[in-house]
């Protein structure tokens, strides 16, 4: 089964728990109101990483209130593995992947590619590739790079871009959608 990560949270998660299936993220940005109408009290994220095999299935805001512990969860698992540092991942991003995840109507995990990345690793892999920003987002825990196996990346793209809170990129040959909080723009095929 792997490595498997929760946290206990108490009585509201509980009530949280039984609250699941009206699950509702959305961020909380001037474009995106019409998301907020009519959702639940709660915003779940469920992903697992590519690298490490850690998985995250987890209520981390209720009642208007982020969850410390849910956030260090997410912050772990989004982690630059292969420095193992770890950033407070902005919760703008997580609030993205959730709303967008909610519109697919999906139950599968996102399986993600990148989360932070540490400004060593990010030099590393701008000296291999010319889609690496020298100014990623990612090395400010404000982007994450995401798969899932039953959605093609048109679809996770329109979904996430819909949200008009962040930037989008298609990047269809590698199969994976980067999500962020910066400004709302999108790219790719």
């Amino acid at each position: 089964m792997g490595n498997s990560t929760s946290i206990s949270i108490g009585r509201r998660a509980v009530l949280g728990a039984f609250a699941a299936t009206a699950v509702s993220a959305a961020p909380v940005y001037s474009g995106v109101f019409g998301f907020l109408r009519g959702a639940g009290d709660i915003r779940r994220i469920q992903m697992h990483s590519a690298r490490t095999g850690e998985k995250l299935d987890m209520v981390y805001w209720i009642e208007g209130e982020y969850i410390r512990e849910g956030l260090k969860e997410v912050n772990h698992l989004m982690r630059d593995w292969r420095q193992n540092s770890t950033t407070s991942m902005d919760t703008r991003t997580i609030d993205i992947m959730a709303a967008a995840h909610n519109l697919m109507g999906v139950d599968e995990p996102y399986l993600l590619l990148s989360g932070y990345r540490s400004p060593q690793t990010n030099a590393m892999l701008r000296s291999r590739s010319r889609g690496v920003a020298k100014n990623s987002l990612h090395m400010k825990g404000q982007a994450a790079d995401l798969r899932l196996n039953s959605r093609s990346v048109s679809q996770i793209a329109r979904a996430a871009a819909s949200c008009s809170a962040g930037g989008v990129g298609k990047y269809s040959g590698s199969n994976f959608v980067h999500m962020d909080c910066g400004p709302v723009r999108t790219w790719g095929r």
